[in-house]
């Protein structure tokens, strides 16, 4: 069984490693949910749970689980909700300024980022010619 929970945490940690590196910003999101799972996972199987134990020591208890790892869990997945609001946020306001969801700049080597530059070319406002604007005659 230990065997097959660490080699969940480790899948789970890898296919988020990969998605957080990947050029576009909904994988990122993904692979920012998914390293959390993990460490979730992790912290979770670090307090050795039992079923049927009090988490709090009396004297009629044959054993007790230690509450501390839920209490990590609980606040990790607090914080990583937060977490990915925010990142969800700062995803959105980047394509709605780019209008592309790489996360390179404008620019970059990157060639999927250079085909879609056109679309923040085109976004620009043209220049502002020297007319007066009152009609006159040259």
């Amino acid at each position: 069984m230990e065997f097959l929970v660490a080699s969940a945490i480790g899948v789970m940690t890898a296919a988020g490693i990969y998605m957080v590196l990947r050029a576009r910003t909904f994988p990122v999101v993904i692979g920012l949910s998914l390293l959390t799972y993990a460490t979730n996972l992790f912290l979770f199987a670090t307090g050795r749970l039992a079923i049927g134990q009090p988490p709090v020591i009396s004297a009629a208890a044959t054993g007790y689980i230690d509450p501390l790892p839920q209490a990590l869990v609980l606040t990790a997945i607090v914080i990583s909700f937060g977490m990915t609001a925010v990142v969800v946020v700062m995803a959105l306001r980047a394509y709605l300024e780019t209008g592309n969801d790489h996360v390179d700049l404008p620019g970059d080597a990157s060639p999927e980022a250079a085909e879609d530059d056109w679309k923040l070319r085109a976004r620009k406002p043209a220049p502002a010619t020297a007319r007066s604007g009152r009609g006159e005659r040259a």
